[in-house]
């Protein structure tokens, strides 16, 4: 024997004689959460509801790449204006290099922003590494020139 009961919530079918094939309403309840139900959430929630709420440090931009404190030269990268630069003197004064140094520093392809007072070179998707290589070999290359002019070795500090 099979009866059907109604009601005003959401409902489901359900058979409840098993000699009888028929089909039960059992009304659903819908359960509003409490007034603190974020707080509770957060204390137990899982890795993946806690993914998109860690708060991230990023890394400086741009950051450096390398420094010659005695030369005075830094390379660095802004992954945010995507490019590599050099700058001459230290972070306080700023020193113009010698023409050789200049002329070297155009020829890798490197161009002046006279807003930032650097020596510019785009980086692009496609040849982000070689640009970086590159890049770092200049960085050397001219650290040696400016060096030899300075008159300093690899090794030798700077003279008092």
């Amino acid at each position: 024997m099979s009866r059907k009961r109604k009601s005003e919530t959401n409902s489901i079918d359900v058979t409840t004689d098993a000699t009888e094939q028929s089909s039960e309403k059992i009304p659903t309840a819908t359960v509003a959460p409490p007034a603190d139900a974020p707080a509770l959430n957060q204390a137990n929630a899982g890795h993946a509801d806690r993914v998109g709420q860690r708060k991230y440090d990023p890394a400086p931009d741009p950051f450096g790449i390398a420094t010659d404190s005695v030369a005075r030269v830094r390379l660095f990268e802004s992954t945010e204006d995507r490019q590599v630069a050099l700058k001459f003197g230290d972070g306080s004064t700023e020193q113009k290099p010698s023409q050789a140094v200049i002329d070297k520093v155009k020829a890798a392809g490197f161009r002046w922003n006279p807003q930032h007072r650097i020596w510019t070179f785009p980086v692009r998707q496609d040849s982000a590494r070689t640009t970086r290589i590159d890049a770092e070999k200049l960085f050397q290359e001219v650290r040696q020139m400016i060096r030899r002019e300075k008159g300093l070795e690899n090794g030798q500090g700077v003279p008092l």
